[in-house]
């Protein structure tokens, strides 16, 4: 199962991009529209072409900072929000970074890498956020694939990865999902532990 840059630049050529709900992700809007500290810093990792993103922006959220393997949709970006700085657009691996957030959202990446990096995918998370800093977003509940994304799995499988790394604050199945979501999300706001 190669799930290379290659593998991900070329969904994005041939536009098989059926995880990408063209506009934010209610749950995610939801959440974003609570938020007040407009100095967060934000990263929405394999962010493909990161609607969220491009909320937070426009709702004044200036430190918002997307990272994806694939260079196609980082430019998609750029084009529907010009002055998104450059230098907030991450191409990048994942697992590569060497930065420092306040708040990651999660959305459609841990269910698109490899099942065997998902213990890899908690403590790069924890790394990477600030003191009490806080991962949020959303995760399949839902037996999907097991041959190529999207993986599925379920909140015992989950609590395994990330019950050693953070404060499960919030982990709940999401009432507000997107209509061919309902029923296959879980909600998750994570608080960094201090190990």
């Amino acid at each position: 199962m190669n799930l290379s840059k290659g593998f991900w630049e070329n969904k994005y050529k041939t536009n098989k991009i059926g995880w990408d709900l063209g506009e934010i992700s209610p749950p995610l809007k939801s959440y974003f529209d609570q938020l007040t500290n407009k100095n967060l810093k934000i990263l929405i990792p394999g962010g493909g072409n990161s609607y969220e993103a491009e909320y937070l922006f426009k709702k004044g959220f200036k430190n918002v900072y997307v990272v994806d393997i694939s260079k196609q949709p980082l430019e998609n970006i750029k084009n529907r929000v010009a002055n998104f700085p450059d230098s907030q657009l991450i191409f990048a691996d994942f697992f590569d970074l060497d930065l420092k957030f306040d708040l990651i959202i999660e959305q459609t990446f841990f269910c698109a890498i490899n099942p065997n990096l998902r213990e890899k995918y908690a403590s790069k998370m924890h790394k990477y956020l600030n003191k009490n800093g806080k991962l949020v977003g959303l995760l399949f509940d839902a037996k999907l694939n097991e041959d190529h994304p999207p993986f599925g799995g379920n909140k015992e499988e989950y609590k395994t990865y990330f019950k050693p790394y953070f404060s499960l604050e919030i982990f709940t199945e999401c009432y507000n999902s997107y209509p061919n979501r309902q029923e296959m999300e879980l909600f998750v706001k994570f608080v960094k532990k201090g190990i």
